[in-house]
């Protein structure tokens, strides 16, 4: 009996030993450590870097246009084009002296000036057409009522500024086309309804809504890295924060993309319902958009996008597992051996 007893004594120490170890502290600390690093590249990776101005290489001019490029997101010599019908500036500082600009004369920033006392806005902008076309004008304004010469500039506020309308003509042309092939009892193929053996346009429609996310998301969190953008504008997406990387990225796939929805289309339906197909298309592109848009802005467009990435990877799934093989017969998509649905031949 006490042998027994001395044997349940140690095995119950032999257990205690056990439990009570511990994972060292340190390791403890690895997966905070990670979320601080990962978020400290997302924050950081947002805006464009400080230009260095401690440069002993660099003028006192030099110096100031780098400030106010960083600071502004512009700087002297600067090209802007009016896009208001007429816009009036002041020949400062002559009283009542006034010069007017109409729409598509072209400036140049020519100074700064900060009035304090101004309680509209602080910064004046001198802007020149001419010798002896100049004036002042308040930031805000200038802002306002001009558009830089870069026509990537240009197509960004040409954008912004008719998106509306040209989408809804998209989208009320496919209405019109939709009820009239309904009414002659025809069906019409759509995106996820009744749609072609292809995943391209899925993640045509992936990529734009993904794209509508991101920009919403630099409007919300990083508005002035967008308006850097928007005065420096490019296509390489190397030369800019990783925010705005993303989103160029996203356009250059886009457009990958879509060639390569054209090239499905037109080889699996008649030009016709291509065509049809295509306005179904943009109009689930617009939806995409403006709905993405809305709902990043009030944060739950992140839920979506997600949900809408799990929709893909399972039709990608899918897709891929239905089309391992190629009838040998008629050329078309099979699941498995056997006999061809499309032509009846057997493939072994």
């Amino acid at each position: 009996m006490c042998n027994m007893k001395k044997e349940e004594v140690n095995i119950s120490s032999c257990k205690r030993d056990i439990t009570v170890r511990r994972v060292p502290r340190p390791l403890c600390f690895i997966p905070y450590t990670l979320y601080f690093i990962f978020t400290v590249f997302v924050l950081t990776s947002c805006h464009y870097p400080r230009p260095d101005l401690e440069n002993g290489k660099l003028g006192a001019k030099t110096r100031d246009s780098l400030a106010y490029l960083y600071e502004r997101h512009y700087t002297w010599n600067t090209n802007l084009e009016v896009q208001d019908d007429s816009v009036t500036i002041a020949c400062l500082p002559v009283k009542d002296c006034y010069n007017t600009l109409y729409k598509g004369d072209r400036v140049v920033v020519a100074e700064f000036a900060i009035h304090p006392a101004d309680s509209v806005d602080s910064v004046w902008v001198k802007l020149a057409h001419s010798q002896e076309v100049q004036g002042w004008l308040r930031e805000k304004d200038m802002m306002r009522a001009f558009v830089p010469t870069d026509s990537i500039s240009q197509a960004i506020s040409l954008f912004s500024d008719t998106h509306a309308s040209y989408f809804i003509v998209i989208f009320a042309l496919f209405v019109a086309v939709w009820l009239f092939r309904a009414f002659r009892r025809r069906q019409l193929q759509m995106v996820c309804f009744n749609d072609i053996d292809s995943v391209y346009p899925l993640l045509l429609c992936l990529l734009l809504a993904f794209s509508a996310t991101v920009y919403e998301s630099m409007q919300v969190f990083v508005p002035e890295t967008w308006q850097h953008f928007y005065f420096n504008p490019t296509l390489s997406p190397f030369k800019v924060p990783f925010v705005l990387s993303v989103f160029l990225m996203s356009l250059w796939l886009f457009v990958i993309v879509l060639l390569a929805v054209l090239d499905d289309l037109f080889r699996l339906l008649s030009p016709a319902a291509a065509v049809f197909y295509l306005l179904g298309l943009a109009s689930c592109c617009i939806f995409c958009y403006f709905f993405f848009i809305l709902t990043t802005l009030i944060y739950i467009g992140y839920l979506f996008i997600a949900v809408f990435v799990w929709v893909f990877l399972r039709k990608l799934r899918s897709s891929l597992a239905a089309s391992r093989y190629r009838c040998g017969n008629c050329g078309q998509k099979i699941g498995a051996k056997g006999v061809c649905p499309h032509c009846g031949a057997i493939n072994e």
